[in-house]
């Protein structure tokens, strides 16, 4: 079941209109694939460009910021119930300046379309006035852990103005500034969820303790992952259903809960786990892109 958002009437008005807010059968979402750098580095993460993994951190290709208009219309043509256009990389999206020069163009190609991002808060905080001109719609940000002790072992390093910092000190820095980042960016009235990876050796007894402080920090919605063991986590185990149901269960405590994710891809099209055109569109025009582009 899917709680009723709190807050604004903008919060509110995402259940019929965002995948990740509620419309969870109704509404499509299209993930751009334009973000390829990333700062920080994730025990979890292994970014990758193929065609065959379901899971974020992969696209078929880089999509040039020249192409999202005819993307987008493509998708269009294919996707009728697509209300949703977003950036989640499969870098960060607060790296560089491709997510701004795409969505400059997007708001006036397809101003009917609610802009969405996602990012590892790195550089929220640095990048929040930015992103509020560019009237982004809904934001995701990933928190791991507001404790150093625990994000360190999930995030070992972090690249944070032109330094390479480690262990607790670039932990510190990466909760700092996504809490910052969240208050601000929810302060000028955008939405906010928040992801966890849930890290059952790791970080699942510290779920409530996360819940509670991006609740405070103004996160509308929480929404637990669970890890794909993987790259430097590869040994470690998945969380059971009972493990997660009890993570969302403690989390709801202090914030709403989603309960739908499909661990989707940097270049997923249509309803998450109804329909998927990412195949068709992407992957079918990456060769004229790379012939062209």
């Amino acid at each position: 079941m899917i709680h009723e958002l709190k807050g604004s009437v903008k919060t509110r008005n995402l259940q019929n209109l965002h995948p990740c807010f509620g419309a969870v059968k109704t509404k499509a979402r299209m993930h751009l694939p334009i973000c390829p750098a990333c700062n920080i580095e994730c025990g979890f993460c292994r970014r990758s460009i193929n065609a065959n993994e379901n899971r974020p951190g992969v696209a078929s290709f880089i999509l040039p910021v020249s192409k999202v208009a005819g993307y987008v219309d493509a998708a269009l043509e294919k996707c009728a119930e697509l209300s949703v256009v977003g950036v989640a990389g499969p870098g960060d999206t607060l790296v560089g300046n491709n997510l701004f020069e795409a969505f400059k163009i997007l708001k006036v190609t397809h101003p009917e379309l609610l802009r969405c991002i996602s990012t590892n808060g790195l550089l929220l905080y640095a990048r929040a006035d930015e992103l509020i001109e560019l009237g982004i719609d809904t934001l995701t940000v990933t928190v791991n852990a507001v404790e150093p002790e625990i994000l360190a072992q999930i995030v070992p390093a972090i690249h944070y103005r032109g330094v390479r910092l480690t262990g607790t000190e670039g932990a510190a820095i990466l909760i700092e500034n996504q809490l910052k980042g969240i208050r601000k960016m929810a302060a000028a009235g955008t939405v906010i969820k928040v992801n966890t990876v849930l890290i059952p050796e790791i970080n699942g007894e510290h779920i409530p303790e996360i819940a509670r402080a991006v609740g405070d920090a103004g996160a509308a919605m929480y929404n637990i992952i669970p890890l794909i063991p993987q790259h430097r986590f590869a040994e470690l185990e998945a969380p059971t259903c009972a493990q997660i149901d009890e993570a969302r269960e403690k989390a709801g405590a202090y914030v709403d809960v989603f309960r739908h994710c499909q661990h989707c891809r940097a270049d997923a099209i249509g309803i998450p786990g109804v329909s998927d055109y990412s195949a068709d569109l992407f992957r079918e025009r990456a060769e004229e892109v790379f012939s062209h582009g």
